[in-house]
């Protein structure tokens, strides 16, 4: 299996993987979207009764949302995460606990009248941890309402809760071939103009192939053509990938880590037959 980047930013790539069966592309497509592990919020305290400020302004820690629906939209809010650094907290060594190698913890507090914000989550450690997208919208405060949580993040997949998913938009697709029969080509610009993705272009008076790997297969171009001169079609040895993240990884840490675990599964997997061949 080959890989080449053909593009690479801090939330999405895009990149070729080459020498390999749809059925490993898939395996990659799903380790992907299901097995990369991230932090996220699992365990939400409330605190209850009034909360006086430094000025002796008294509030009632209540808010119009019910805690669970708090508690929901704090474990979908993106956690920084450094996947060498945590491990699952059920084989941890604290046991379960809760420590620096397996947990973060976080604290909200919050007046009314005012909105309440995913940046307005202090955490108990460096400000490395402090959550990348501080706009996602928690609940609004009305008057005399305050939020004082404490939060707890851990690592998980998203095979156990969608919070724990990092790609959004995980897709692959047949890297394309497009070939054109300059015998059969006439004048017109049909089949350029019907292409979505601007792969057809004209250069020195011929029909060329200016953007191959924006090519979607869609065979616009072919229907277009009605000399027949473009043949479109997919190269089921070669794929071209593409995701998002939602910030808690890069996207360069998140493709690293899925071709790891993939790797360790094949490895396994490698073992528990050739245990079965000798017994």
């Amino acid at each position: 299996m080959d890989l080449k980047i053909l593009d690479m930013s801090e939330t999405h790539a895009r990149f070729v993987v080459s020498g390999t069966r749809p059925e490993m592309a898939n395996a990659l497509r799903r380790t992907l979207m299901t097995e990369v592990p991230k932090m996220a919020i699992e365990t939400v305290e409330f605190h209850l009764g009034p909360i006086r400020d430094e000025d002796g302004k008294e509030c009632e820690s209540v808010s119009p949302l019910f805690d669970e629906i708090i508690a929901h939209r704090l474990g979908l809010v993106p956690i920084p995460t450094d996947p060498d650094l945590y491990v699952f907290k059920d084989q941890c060594t604290c046991e379960g606990e809760g420590c620096p190698s397996c947990t973060i913890m976080y604290s909200l507090n919050k007046k009314g009248p005012s909105e309440v914000y995913s940046g307005d989550l202090e955490p108990l450690g460096g400000k490395e941890l402090r959550v990348k997208d501080e706009l996602v919208p928690i609940v609004k405060l009305g008057p005399k309402q305050a939020l004082l949580v404490y939060a707890s993040a851990e690592l998980g997949t998203a095979k156990r809760h969608a919070k724990w998913q990092v790609t959004n938009g995980a897709n692959y697709r047949y890297y394309p071939t497009v070939t054109i029969d300059a015998k059969k080509c006439d004048d017109s610009d049909d089949c350029i103009k019907a292409c979505p993705r601007d792969v057809l272009a004209r250069k020195d008076g011929k029909l060329v192939v200016a953007n191959l790997e924006g090519c979607i297969l869609c065979s616009a171009c072919t229907e277009a053509c009605p000399q027949g001169a473009i043949t479109v079609h997919g190269d089921n040895t070669k794929f071209i990938f593409e995701f998002e993240t939602d910030g808690s990884l890069s996207a360069r840490d998140t493709l690293r880590k899925a071709l790891e675990i993939l790797e360790k599964q094949f490895d396994e997997f490698r073992e528990d037959v050739g245990t079965l061949i000798e017994s």
